[in-house]
């Protein structure tokens, strides 16, 4: 009986340990999400960003590299800061160009 009760314990032990290395995995993903739209905030006007907030609900991955890019630039020096909505539209349009295009040929 002490056994099963040990066992128990144990088992309790490592679920409490999985819940909370989730959480702190979770609060750690929301840290780095609100410092990164901190930063966006500041490097793009209003608009540019709403239009990158629609292209995160129709290309979640595209826009969370997209993201990451233009941090990347804007601390480089390489963007112009506040980049307009104009100027992230030329962008996509430049990215989107560099998109291979797959052609299927029915025979």
């Amino acid at each position: 009986m002490s056994e099963d009760f040990e066992e128990i314990e144990l088992i309790k032990r490592r679920k409490l340990a999985e819940m909370q290395k989730k959480l702190a995995e979770e609060e750690r993903k929301r840290e780095l999400e609100a410092r990164k739209q901190s930063i966006l905030r500041i490097i793009l006007t209003p608009e540019a960003r709403s239009r990158l907030a629609n292209l995160k609900i129709v290309k979640p991955e595209f826009a969370e590299q997209l993201e990451v890019q233009l941090i990347n630039l804007a601390q480089q020096g390489k963007l112009p800061v506040p980049l307009t909505d104009e100027q992230l539209k030329s962008i996509l349009i430049e990215l989107q160009g560099r998109k291979r295009d797959i052609k299927i040929t029915w025979m």
